[in-house]
């Protein structure tokens, strides 16, 4: 499994890229939407992990694009965010799930599921 992870901080993608080790084979890193959006020209994804609040295009408008060019890829939002209103964007934008980065552990199960 190809995963990517969009995140801005680096020490929270390396704290994301522990929790998943694990479970992908192949992961990779972006720290803004436009950087995954073409990365995913680059390289086909079965999952992203992706914060809300990024550099130039945020995680929900980067979502949509993702989404768009690759129906298949699950996308999952990782985030500080507790918001009823962001998670109801989200799952709008075609993610399937909204974890906190308070509890990463979820990822894990979601990465399990094939």
């Amino acid at each position: 499994m190809t995963v990517l992870i969009v995140e801005d901080n680096e020490p929270m993608r390396r704290m994301i890229r522990s929790v998943v080790a694990g479970f992908a084979n192949d992961i990779r890193e972006c720290s803004d939407g436009a950087e995954a959006v073409a990365a995913c020209r680059s390289f086909p994804v079965d999952c992203v992990l992706m914060d809300i609040k990024l550099p130039r295009v945020d995680g929900i408008t980067t979502a949509r694009a993702l989404r768009t060019m690759n129906p298949e890829a699950r996308i999952v939002i990782v985030t500080s965010y507790d918001d009823d209103d962001l998670r109801k964007a989200a799952a709008a934008a075609g993610c399937c799930a909204y974890v906190l980065k308070s509890n990463l552990l979820p990822l894990r199960s979601l990465l399990s599921k094939k």
